[in-house]
């Protein structure tokens, strides 16, 4: 319910209920408005900082645009991690795109043919390996697959044919599912040379 439909001398509490203001204690008024006073401003930051961002990734871009111009080179759009850097060092700015991994179902193929290469090496391959495959396909509590366990797969060295095609049906089942930009700023400490984050994160201030 909006505010504009709460009667005229009431408020709403958190159960919806109307409470006439002459009933609420001095303190619960002045802790709502200290509230809701914090969260106007902490909104109005967020705006600023979310046009900073785009402002900030729109920069980074045109940058790389002009830079490539040089060399009669185009982008293929926003892709791609980038570190630019002042010319004395000391600042950098470090944009990234982190895509999201999904796979389809030639996932199931890929693990079918692992399984049958499992049952085949079940007496001479190590343990180490087996339980490594079998962590891969595992899902986690809400029922999704571990990328990383998945992807990690692809770097064992196996020469099985099967594993090989389980391989490829891995890669071919991967999809991007969706590609999340980021950008962070960095100053060089001037004792130990290290870039330190310049925090934009209520957090970490």
């Amino acid at each position: 319910m909006s505010k504009k439909d709460i009667p005229p001398g009431y408020w709403e509490d958190a159960k919806g209920s109307f409470i006439p203001i002459s009933k609420i204690k001095p303190i619960d008024k002045d802790r709502t408005q200290v509230v809701e006073a914090l969260v106007a401003m902490a909104k109005d930051e967020q705006a600023k900082l979310t046009a900073f961002k785009l402002n900030s990734m729109a920069a980074v871009q045109e940058f790389i645009e002009r830079s490539l111009a040089e060399y009669d080179t185009k982008t293929g759009g926003a892709k791609g991690n980038v570190s630019l850097m002042t010319f004395d060092g000391r600042y950098k700015v470090v944009r990234q795109i982190q895509d999201t991994l999904v796979f389809d179902e030639r996932l199931q193929a890929a693990k079918v043919l692992v399984d049958e290469c499992i049952q085949e090496w079940s007496k001479g391959s190590k343990a180490e390996i087996k339980a490594l495959i079998n962590d891969a396909f595992d899902v986690d509590q809400a029922g999704k697959i571990n990328t990383g366990r998945v992807l990690g797969l692809r770097r064992l060295q196996i020469d099985d044919p099967r594993w090989q095609n389980a391989m490829k049906a891995i890669g071919d089942s991967m999809k991007v599912a969706s590609s999340k930009p980021y950008i962070r700023f960095y100053e060089r400490d001037e004792h130990s040379g290290d870039y330190i984050a310049i925090a934009l994160d209520l957090a970490a201030v």
